[in-house]
């Protein structure tokens, strides 16, 4: 009975409906999205081909010296980044930590760009923060996967498209801990600054923003740790890096190779890590 009266019920077609929308977007914005994909493409292959042209015995020495300074002239970290870095180079593939270096530093420094200013409009307006928050949980539960479609849909396959994922994925952290940071601090110093006359720039950039950077560097370093994380699912979608030789091993079954691959993103994930706690609890 309940199955002839389902049979009445008119089907929703929401799969035919979701790629009549994308390539409706994707025809619509052409404009937009070529232009992104062959220059922003260009760009980021130029920067992995410079890092790859440097020496890698100086780029070991700049990380490690610049460890030793911001870790307080500890040996730890630049130890540790010497020998990971080493490691890496030893087994051949420094070229693919350049890419994969690439990839993390770009969409971590988009991520920052775009999280902080709707971060701070969250702060300032109830309406933005109750449009936002939605948006922003709807970020952080969707599968990393998913959002492979929109970027292949969109960019195509390369780098550009495992950009474009890593920054939905990662930049959630950065705008709400940019929120958090700001709606933490003192009301007594914004009524301070209120009393002297401070315009609303002023009393942004020089009393809320550096009472709340603790804060948002946290929510920083969430966002290149998740922006790290990307890196084998975007191999799916042809970024090159660490995270494609991952792939190619599971493909093919070759443990080792995998097993290698994977310890250089170890690596480079402790390193990053570690840099920008290191940076952060300085700034406290």
């Amino acid at each position: 009975m309940l199955n002839n009266i389902l049979e009445f019920v008119p089907k929703i077609k929401i799969a035919q409906a979701t790629e009549w929308f994308t390539d409706l977007i994707t025809d619509t914005f052409a404009f937009l999205f070529d232009p992104i994909k062959e220059h922003f493409g260009e760009f980021m292959e130029w920067s992995a081909d410079t890092l790859i042209l440097i020496p890698p015995v100086i780029i070991i020495l700049v990380v490690a010296i610049i460890a030793f300074f911001i870790s307080g002239k500890k040996l730890g970290l630049a130890a540790f980044s010497v020998v990971g870095l080493w490691l890496i180079y030893n087994q051949g593939f420094w070229e693919h930590l350049m890419n994969t270096f690439t990839l993390v530093l770009i969409s971590s420094i988009l991520s920052v760009i775009i999280g902080v200013p709707f971060g701070i409009l969250m702060s300032k307006s109830k309406a933005a923060e109750a449009i936002i928050t939605p948006v922003l949980d709807f970020m952080q539960t969707m599968p990393a996967f998913v959002y492979l479609i929109p970027a292949v849909a969109f960019f195509g396959i390369g780098m550009v498209p495992g950009i474009f994922a890593s920054l939905i994925f990662a930049t959630p952290p950065t705008v709400r801990f940019t929120n958090l940071g700001i709606r933490q601090v003192s009301k007594e110093l914004v009524e301070a600054s209120d009393a002297f006359g401070s315009t609303g720039a002023q009393k942004l950039f020089k009393v809320e923003l550096p009472m709340a950077k603790a804060t948002i560097m946290a929510g920083i370093n969430q966002t290149v740790m998740l922006a790290l994380s990307m890196v084998v699912i975007a191999s799916m979608i042809g970024a090159p890096g660490l995270g494609r030789e991952v792939l190619s091993a599971l493909q093919r079954a070759q443990v080792g190779t995998g097993f290698v691959a994977g310890i250089g993103i170890v690596i480079l994930a402790i390193i990053i890590d570690r840099f920008t706690q290191t940076v952060n609890s300085k700034s406290d």
